[in-house]
């Protein structure tokens, strides 16, 4: 049973890495699934064990954060902001610094995989009318989401996944990473303004998109809850019961039927958080991994170190995703210190920026735009990812080290 558990954890996290299963239509989260069925129906895990290695307060947070999305979406609020940047006069330098800002800004507060989702499009669409290369304003709108979301504990569901896993609090997680995060988003303004230099000198044409309809009233109601869950957050209430309180009070609503907003929750994302929680926790039983670990620990390859760490994160989070990659750190890791979880929710999230697959905000980007006629691929991402990303890593692991949270 043992060769078949590490069979079927291998096999799990090689199709983490590829996306899908050469010749059939079974991505990541239909992957996560069939492997951890494949473990209850073998006996390799009971039902009472895989109840108990689901993290529910994390699914119970990423459902509020996202039923709170939802509320943004209904109210046209993301449509709305796509649609004026892309009207925005002026230069394209400054068209670009506001793309980043907004897109990293809204990235901190609500999921950023949803902010990408729902703004790619619009702006793409808007800045080919007016005959602009939307390529780097959406390459910067995904390297900025990726970069705000580093700054808070609700940015990304890897920082959620850690939050809970180490009990951080909300502002000291700011604090540490916050700084890091806005120097990300200022790196990934220069990078992109250095490297599409040509192509953003060319003077746009003057505005002619339509903003499209915005209910404020909703809009506001978001806003309020979005405040409403960031004091409950900072309070000693358990963040997952403040997350979905939040999210019972947004469904009591005379605008949106509950299956509107049910609509807009990503259930794909729970479904594989809940499945390599199973197949984790079946290795783990196993015993696979404590051996593994002590070889690691015995060769100083421990990621408690920034030295191992940065290229654990980056590797990892360029190939399994970094989802996946702090979900597996998190199982097989030691109860790391605090100042390691700061350091793997950071590092972890800004090495989503190297390649176009690193993180599920890139690839939204790219398939979402491609949907509105503006085709980028793997190249054009990678020209502004990669030095975005290193850049990015250094200075969060200077900060790290000088700040004291973790050793070199």
């Amino acid at each position: 049973m043992t060769v078949f558990v590490a069979a079927v954890f291998a096999a799990t996290y090689v199709g983490m890495a590829l996306g899908r299963v050469p010749g059939l239509r079974i991505d990541r989260t239909g992957i996560a699934l069939f492997a951890a069925i494949a473990l209850m129906v073998t006996g390799a895990l009971t039902p009472s064990a895989a109840a108990q290695a689901i993290d529910f307060p994390t699914l119970g947070i990423l459902f509020g954060l996202m039923a709170l999305s939802a509320q943004f979406v209904l109210a046209g609020f993301y449509d709305w902001a796509a649609a004026r940047i892309a009207a925005s006069d002026g230069g394209q330098t400054a068209l670009l610094a506001l793309t980043v800002a907004v897109s990293g800004a809204l990235s901190a507060v609500v999921a950023n995989d949803v902010v990408t989702f729902a703004i790619a499009p619009v702006l793409a669409f808007g800045l080919t009318r007016r005959g602009i290369d939307a390529r780097p304003h959406l390459i910067a709108l995904a390297a900025a989401s990726n970069a705000g979301s580093a700054a808070t504990l609700i940015g990304n569901p890897q920082n959620i996944l850690i939050g809970e896993a180490g009990g951080l609090r909300f502002l000291d997680f700011l604090a540490v990473c916050g700084p890091p995060a806005a120097a990300a988003l200022v790196i990934t303004f220069l990078v992109v303004r250095y490297v599409f230099r040509a192509e953003l000198a060319r003077r746009p044409a003057r505005p002619a998109v339509e903003l499209p309809a915005l209910d404020r009233g909703q809009v506001l109601k978001g806003v309020i809850a979005t405040a409403v869950l960031i004091a409950l957050f900072v309070s000693p209430l358990p963040r997952a019961v403040s997350a979905l309180a939040v999210a019972a009070a947004l469904l009591v609503s005379r605008r949106f039927a509950t299956r509107e907003i049910m609509a807009e929750v990503d259930w794909h994302l729970l479904l594989l958080f809940a499945c390599l929680f199973l197949v984790n926790e079946a290795f783990r039983q196993a015993g696979v991994a404590a051996g593994g670990l002590a070889w690691l620990e015995g060769q100083g390859l421990l990621p408690g170190r920034l030295a191992v760490l940065a290229p654990v994160t980056l590797a990892a989070s360029n190939t399994i995703g970094n989802v996946p990659a702090v979900i597996l750190l998190l199982s097989l890791w030691p109860p790391p210190s605090a100042g390691a979880l700061f350091g793997l929710a950071l590092l972890s999230t800004l090495a989503g920026n190297l390649l176009l697959t690193g993180s599920f905000a890139n690839i939204i980007v790219a398939e979402r735009a491609g949907g509105a006629g503006v085709a980028f691929g793997f190249r054009d991402h990678a020209r502004c990812g990669v030095p975005i990303s290193l850049l990015s890593i250094a200075v969060a692991v200077a900060w790290l080290a000088l700040a004291g949270q973790m050793p070199w």
